[in-house]
């Protein structure tokens, strides 16, 4: 990561020097989470996925408790069962686990698609904002210091955005 953000500053200061040596490429910076974290229907999709976790969640309990139900009653009468009876039941509880632990890892994919696709238009919201911003103020380019991607950024050489991307987004 931080060997493309250095490319890519290269190649536009290569770029403009070939074309003006007299030129400065002026960047902008922003925290793109903290950004997207700040917009007001941020806390709307972060409701509707808490809403879909707790459904999931008592989902999971409900068919954790059908599972135990059926264990402790297959541990009670184990010894009074025959042996078809008993093989029977340690395929059904087998089964059981089976689908419950599907259950659980395709529910987890469903969340994550489900929040994907939630955030998926305040993305494009977003990246729209900073594209339109950094036109309006003559940034050459933004950079996302979100995640440590970039550790020091020289104020006197960038611009941050933060405030601005802030405000345009409430």
């Amino acid at each position: 990561m931080k060997r493309l953000i250095l490319l890519i500053f290269t190649m536009v200061a290569l770029t403009v020097s070939a074309q003006d040596s007299t030129a400065v490429v002026r960047f902008g910076y922003l925290n793109y989470q903290q950004a997207l974290q700040s917009m007001p229907q941020y806390a709307l999709v972060q409701q509707k996925m808490a809403d879909l976790r707790q459904q999931y969640e008592a989902e999971m309990q409900r068919v954790t408790n059908e599972f135990n139900r059926k264990y402790e009653e297959f541990l009670e009468g184990q010894h009074e069962f025959p042996k078809t009876i008993l093989q029977k039941r340690q395929t059904e509880l087998q089964e059981l686990m089976t689908r419950n632990v599907t259950f659980k890892e395709e529910s987890r994919k469903q969340l994550a698609d489900a929040e994907r696709e939630a955030l998926a238009p305040l993305k494009i919201l977003l990246s729209e904002t900073v594209a339109r911003i950094a036109s309006e103020r003559g940034l050459a380019l933004v950079v996302n210091t979100a995640s440590d991607a970039c550790p020091y950024i020289n104020p006197a050489w960038g611009e941050d955005l933060n405030q601005f991307v802030s405000d345009a987004l409430k």
